[in-house]
C-alpha cells in the first residue's frame, strides 16, 4: 500500500460508515468548522427518500436535521389547519393576495403530483421536520422564504420574461390534467420550484439564479449559522437532490460570514419611490384632457373625460365579473377603476376584493378546503377563499388593460 492509499484508508478510517440505506441515495459528506454536514439529496416524489429519511433519523448520529423548508412551508406542515387562520382582510391591504394565491397554486400543483403518484411531494421533508421533534433534534429551516424568491425571480425580469413566467406558471400549475412521466423524472432529480416554470427556468439565467444558485448559497449560510448556534457537530441536510452539488460547493467554498449575506439575500429589489407610471399617466391624462377643452371646447373635452371613465369602469368590472364577484363588488369595481391607476398604493382589484370579503365572507369550511378546490381550474370560483383571491388579480388584470385601451382612444381622439 502506498502512501496516498494509507492516506485515503485513514481518512476513511475516521468517517463513520454510512448507513446502509444511504448507499443508493445522492449524498456529499462536507466537513467545516469541527461541524459534518451529512448532505442526503432526495428526491421530493420518492418513497425511496422518505425511507432514506427515516433511517437516518433512527441511526442515532446526528444531534441536528435542517431540512428545505422556510417557516411557512414548516407551519403548514405543522398545523394542518394554518389555512384556517388566514385573515384575508390584512392580506388584501397588505398587497400579499398574488403571493397567497401563487402559494396556493404551487400546493395545487403538489396535490396533482400526490394523487397521481401516491407519494405527497416533499414527504421526506415532512418526516424529517416531525422525526426531528419526536426525538428532541434542533431543527433548523435552511430554505428561504417562496415569497421572497418568487419576488427576486420577478424582479431580475424583463417585461417579456415576467410573461412568460406567469404562463409557465399558470399553465403548470392551474390546469387541471395529468403531469408527464417526463416531468416527474425531472423532478426526481430537480428542484420542485423550478420544475413549476417548465423549460423556461432552464434557459433563463436570472430566473435559475433566484430558483437554485441563490438558495444554494442561502442554504449552506443557512446550515452554518445554525449549526453554530445550536452548538451541533453532526448534521443531517435533507434537500432536493438538484441543490445538492450546489450545496456541497458552497458549504466548502464560501468563506463569506452569514449574517450579513443572508440579509442581503433575503433582500427584495425596490423599484424607484417615485410612482414615475402614476405621475407619468397623470401628467398624460390632465394634459390630454386640458388640450382636448382648448381645442375641441367643452365637447371633445367632456368626452375624453368620459371615454376614460367608461373604457377604465368598464375593464376593473369585466374582470370582477369574471372572476364571479358580487354585483356590489362589480359596481365598487366600475367606480374605483378610473380612480385607482392615479394611485400608487391603491387598487380595483384591492377595493372590490374587501367588498366581495364582506358580502360573501369565507366560512371555516372554505378554509379547511382551500387546498382541495385550488386542484383545479373550477374550484378556484367555487371556494369563497379562492375565489377572492381571483377577484383581486382579475380586476386589476381588466383595470390594467382598460387603461392601456382608453390611453390608445385618447391619443386618437387628440389626433
Amino acid at each position: 500500500m502506498n502512501l496516498n492509499e494509507s492516506t485515503a484508508s485513514a481518512a476513511a478510517d475516521a468517517l463513520p460508515a454510512l448507513p446502509y440505506f444511504l448507499h443508493d441515495q445522492p449524498n456529499a459528506i462536507v466537513e467545516r468548522d469541527g461541524v459534518r454536514y451529512t448532505l442526503l439529496g432526495t428526491a421530493h416524489v420518492s418513497q425511496a427518500s422518505v425511507d432514506a429519511v427515516n433511517g437516518a433519523l433512527a441511526d442515532g448520529r446526528f444531534d441536528s436535521i435542517a431540512v428545505e423548508l422556510d417557516e411557512h412551508r414548516h407551519r403548514a406542515i405543522a398545523e394542518p389547519d394554518a389555512l384556517a387562520k388566514l385573515d384575508l382582510f390584512q392580506i388584501i391591504r397588505e398587497g400579499k393576495t398574488g403571493l397567497v394565491a401563487a402559494n396556493l397554486a404551487l400546493a395545487a400543483y403538489q396535490r396533482r403530483l400526490a394523487e397521481q403518484l401516491g407519494v405527497e411531494p416533499g414527504a421526506e421533508l415532512k418526516a424529517a421536520a416531525i422525526g426531528a421533534r419526536q426525538r428532541g433534534l434542533h431543527l433548523a429551516l435552511v430554505d428561504r422564504e417562496v415569497g421572497i424568491t418568487l419576488r427576486r425571480a420577478w424582479h431580475s425580469l424583463g417585461f417579456w420574461s415576467r410573461i412568460q413566467m406567469l404562463t409557465g406558471l399558470v399553465t403548470s400549475l392551474f390546469v387541471d390534467e395529468k403531469v408527464e412521466e417526463g416531468e416527474i423524472e425531472k423532478l426526481k432529480q430537480g428542484d420542485l420550484l423550478e420544475s413549476s416554470f417548465g423549460e423556461f427556468a432552464a434557459g433563463n439565467p436570472p430566473l435559475y439564479r433566484a430558483l437554485i444558485a441563490e438558495r444554494d448559497r442561502y442554504m449552506a449560510l443557512r446550515l452554518r449559522q445554525s449549526a453554530g448556534d445550536a452548538g451541533s457537530r453532526e448534521v443531517l441536510a435533507v434537500v432536493g437532490a438538484g441543490h445538492l452539488k450546489g450545496l456541497a460547493e458552497q458549504l466548502r467554498d464560501d468563506m463569506a460570514m452569514p449574517e450579513s449575506v443572508l440579509r442581503e439575500l433575503e433582500q427584495v429589489p425596490e423599484g424607484s419611490r417615485i410612482p414615475w407610471f402614476t405621475l407619468a399617466l397623470a401628467t398624460l391624462l390632465v394634459g390630454g384632457f386640458a388640450w382636448g377643452w382648448h381645442t375641441g371646447g367643452a365637447e371633445l373635452g367632456a368626452k375624453l373625460v368620459l371615454d376614460w371613465i367608461l373604457i377604465t369602469g368598464i375593464g376593473g368590472a369585466l374582470g370582477c365579473l369574471i372572476a364571479g364577484g358580487h354585483p356590489l363588488s362589480i359596481a365598487a369595481a366600475f367606480l374605483t377603476s378610473p380612480i385607482t391607476p392615479l394611485h400608487p398604493a391603491l387598487s380595483s382589484g384591492m377595493v372590490s376584493a374587501l367588498v366581495e370579503t364582506w358580502r360573501h365572507k369565507p366560512t371555516y369550511a372554505d378554509f379547511l378546503s382551500i387546498r382541495d378546490a385550488s386542484t383545479s381550474l373550477r374550484g378556484w370560483w367555487r371556494n369563497r377563499v379562492t375565489r377572492i383571491l381571483l377577484n383581486f388579480s382579475l380586476t386589476n388584470l381588466g383595470t390594467a388593460l382598460a387603461v392601456w385601451v382608453a390611453g390608445a382612444t385618447l391619443v386618437g381622439r387628440l389626433t
